[in-house]
């Protein structure tokens, strides 16, 4: 699935930020929003920042859905939320914008792929929580806490594999220089100091310049300037595809195929 990244929605500058490490992420944590369904994130993050009783740094949440299974970027998977008091380290906290009862499928199923995703990236199965579990409120509403109780099922897939290319344009002749350090590479947000996601502006140029590049191949992918998830699910299939290590990761190896290799 793709995610809303902060700049697609708007989201102002966190006012700080701490991060931690997949090794101390046990937890997921689900919430609602208790606000209407037509709540924006934007104003989701302002009610955070700007309220006299909360004045947090940031929106609260490492993610947001909306009753469509559009999934938004909040603080991300590895900066430390402001969602559940003693919890914010070891738990993602991912809200549902809306009410009780407003949990549609298409929410469910956003919500169900990021716990497997979250699962997927801490190497083991995270414990499936709901706000009421470690606080003291009704949040996530009785429905949808319900439907964490169960372990939150969904029906058919809640991960379609990326579209295959399609008329695409002809390989380059030659690669730009790879832009980073040795041992280093592009990925999704990580605590990794090799890592480079884009969070850092002067990343983003190269990271825009190897989605336009996918994008000129015939991928579907958004130009960003951040190594999002759509990004890493591209970046693996292009790797399946030419026959490389299918880990999501732009290094050495990966960055001048982008280029140079056949279109197939």
């Amino acid at each position: 699935m793709d995610i809303i990244s902060r700049g697609e929605w708007g989201a102002r500058a966190p006012r700080n930020r701490t991060t931690t490490t997949w090794d101390r992420r046990t937890e997921f944590i689900v919430h609602y929003s208790e606000g209407p369904t037509s709540q924006s994130v934007r104003s989701i993050q302002d009610f955070h920042m700007d309220n006299p009783k909360r004045r947090w740094s940031d929106i609260g949440y490492n993610f947001l859905v909306d009753t469509k299974g559009r999934i938004y970027e909040g603080r991300g998977w590895l900066t430390v939320g402001a969602h559940a008091p003693d919890h914010n380290t070891s738990g993602i906290g991912v809200c549902m914008i809306g009410r009780d009862g407003d949990a549609t499928e298409a929410a469910r199923k956003a919500i169900r792929w990021l716990y497997d995703e979250a699962c997927r990236r801490a190497g083991r199965r995270l414990k499936i929580l709901g706000h009421r579990d470690v606080y003291s409120t009704s949040c996530p509403g009785n429905e949808l806490y319900a439907w964490v109780r169960k372990g939150m099922p969904v029906t058919g897939s809640s991960s379609p594999a990326p579209s295959k290319p399609s008329k695409p344009s002809r390989p380059g002749t030659a690669a730009p220089p790879f832009p980073l350090p040795d041992g280093h590479w592009f990925g999704p947000e990580s605590s990794d100091p090799r890592n480079h996601s884009g969070y850092w502006a002067k990343d983003r140029p190269h990271i825009e310049k190897l989605q336009r590049r996918l994008a000129d191949r015939g991928w579907r992918i958004k130009v960003t300037g951040r190594y999002d998830d759509r990004t890493a699910a591209v970046v693996k299939a292009f790797q399946a595809e030419k026959g490389l290590r299918p880990d999501g990761l732009a290094g050495v190896k990966t960055w001048p195929l982008i280029w140079t290799a056949p279109i197939t």
